[in-house]
């Protein structure tokens, strides 16, 4: 007689629906849907928030980090700046070791940089195109050193398109002049001479007041001359 009654409430337990199961009769399947997806949004929510916060904890360690770098750099002690002085770490390391923060963007602009110093121009080019900032001088300055790495290896179109990416992205009367200027042999160095003639034209045209505007007049009459104008 017992072991009937066990049975019948071992049945009757089976039958009884889960909670996910009643919740979901409940809810409906929209609602049960629903349900799901704000779990969901409030789990990536709080992730997002947890990893952000982490990378800031990253991002600050960091910065103390790659200020005896950067000194080493103004200093001109190239190798130390780049590989650290065994006690200090250099900007290869901290982009090793702090990659995805903006202080590892950083180091890619400095190591691009001290790699040009060193005339290791495609080491130069590697590191110069990881960077990125909204801060656009910085930016025009990385995209000018681009282009003297360019330059130096002979690869004057690369060249020019880098120079051309510095004038837009600063476009002032102090930095876009010299930029346009060192597009302009760019581009005549890879025979383009309308091209060149047209980045010179940019100066005659928008920076009247600019130091480079008399040089530019004469670079642009020879350049007519070259292109049989």
């Amino acid at each position: 007689m017992t072991k009937n009654t066990s049975s019948e409430e071992t049945k009757s337990s089976n039958s009884e629906p889960n909670t996910i199961e009643r919740f979901k009769s409940e809810a409906g399947p929209v609602g049960f849907i629903g349900a799901i997806i704000g779990v969901l949004i409030l789990l990536g929510t709080s992730l997002y928030f947890y990893l952000d916060i982490q990378k800031q904890k990253k991002n600050a360690t960091a910065q103390n980090e790659i200020f005896q770098a950067q000194y080493y750099y103004e200093k001109d002690s190239i190798d130390a700046g780049l590989l650290g002085d065994g006690r200090n770490l250099g900007f290869i390391d901290i982009i090793d070791i702090y990659s995805g923060t903006e202080v590892a963007n950083l180091a890619h602009f400095y190591a691009g940089a001290s790699y040009l110093k060193k005339r290791e121009y495609q080491s130069a080019i590697d590191y110069l195109k990881k960077f990125s900032t909204s801060e656009e001088i910085v930016m025009a300055r990385a995209e000018k050193l681009l282009g003297d790495a360019y330059m130096e290896l002979g690869n004057f179109t690369d060249a020019s398109k880098s120079y051309m990416k510095a004038a837009e992205t600063v476009d002032d009367q102090f930095f876009s002049p010299t930029y346009l200027m060192k597009a302009a042999l760019a581009f005549e160095k890879a025979s383009d001479m309308k091209a060149a003639i047209s980045a010179i034209d940019q100066i005659l045209n928008k920076y009247e007041d600019a130091a480079e505007y008399n040089d530019a007049r004469k670079h642009k009459a020879r350049l007519d001359a070259l292109a049989g104008n």
